[in-house]
């Protein structure tokens, strides 16, 4: 019969499963958390009893983690994250320092902005403490409206509770093409370039999916749409392969045009929107507004199509 309540986990046993997980075998694990991979294999044994279902295959001696297990670890990951966050500070505290400012940002944005963005802040501020986490939408909200964070910078039109909005970006999505591609006779392209084209789409739970397969359907034109993947960065290598054409947002584009892969402009009106978050409650770092001010000059030179 199944149960009725949560099970009763603890701290370690999560802490060993990360562990397992992050480091592929117990013997691994085992010599991270200072043990012996015995002492691991009971433990997992044991966390599996209690969870009431298995969390690894074993596969010719080595661990396979389940689906169950990839899904739980995505919780896990969820809460760690926090916990190093109160380790962080609580050290700073200890050597009587908080300069560090703490930036949570989209994936996206920690590839296409965030670099360009701290070489600005470097260059006028060489002792600048940053660190920089990437996490999804929404538990960066979550995490910066609980004053986790001093800034956060997501696709957010709303600022959560306790934040205020900061406007960074507002463009248009953009095209991306593989070089030689016959598109790229055109310097803007229609809904209507895209019939039968080979079209490499975001994933199937990405908003900005939803308003491109949208548009096209509204202009009444069909892609080939066979493949997808789950960031624009990765769209953007396999259109740089010769897979096919893309939209996807101009930051990312930006980054990775070169010989390979070649941005125009589309005439859908498909909005992108960067914002950054500041928390409301906590006192203001005193690196917020120099990194306000490079962030903003890192977009204006990126999507103006120069190097940062």
């Amino acid at each position: 019969m199944a149960a009725s309540s949560p099970p009763d986990l603890t701290h370690r046993q999560l802490a060993l499963f990360r562990s397992i997980m992050l480091h592929g075998n117990l013997s691994r694990a085992a010599e991270a958390n200072h043990s012996s991979q015995p002492t691991l294999s009971r433990e997992l044994a044991r966390l599996e009893q209690l969870l009431g279902y298995p969390l690894f295959d074993r596969v010719r001696g080595r661990l396979r983690p389940t689906l169950r297990a990839q899904a739980l670890m995505l919780e896990v990951e969820r809460s760690f994250v926090g916990l190093e966050q109160v380790a962080q500070r609580a050290f700073e505290l200890r050597a009587h320092t908080s300069a560090r400012l703490h930036l949570a940002c989209l994936p996206a944005l920690a590839h296409a902005l965030v670099p360009q963005a701290l070489a600005r802040l470097c260059a006028a501020h060489p002792s600048a403490q940053v660190s920089v986490i990437p996490l999804e939408s929404p538990w960066l909200e979550q995490a910066v409206s609980e004053q986790r964070f001093d800034l956060g910078l997501c696709e957010s039109t709303e600022p959560p509770a306790g934040t205020m909005r900061i406007e960074l970006l507002r463009a248009n999505e953009v095209a991306v093409l593989p070089a030689g591609h016959p598109l790229l006779r055109k310097k803007c392209l229609t809904p209507q370039d895209f019939a039968g084209q080979s079209f490499i789409s975001l994933a199937v739970d990405d908003r900005y999916r939803h308003a491109i397969d949208t548009a096209f359907a509204e202009a009444g034109v069909r892609r080939d749409t066979r493949l997808d993947a789950a960031s624009a960065v990765a769209v953007c290598a396999m259109v740089a392969q010769g897979l096919g054409v893309a939209i996807v947002n101009p930051l990312t584009a930006a980054v990775m045009a070169g010989p390979g892969l070649v941005v125009r402009p589309i005439t859908l009106n498909i909005t992108f929107t960067v914002s950054a978050l500041a928390t409301q409650v906590a006192a203001e770092h005193p690196l917020r507004a120099p990194l306000l001010q490079a962030l903003r000059g890192a977009v204006r030179s990126l999507h103006a199509g120069r190097s940062p």
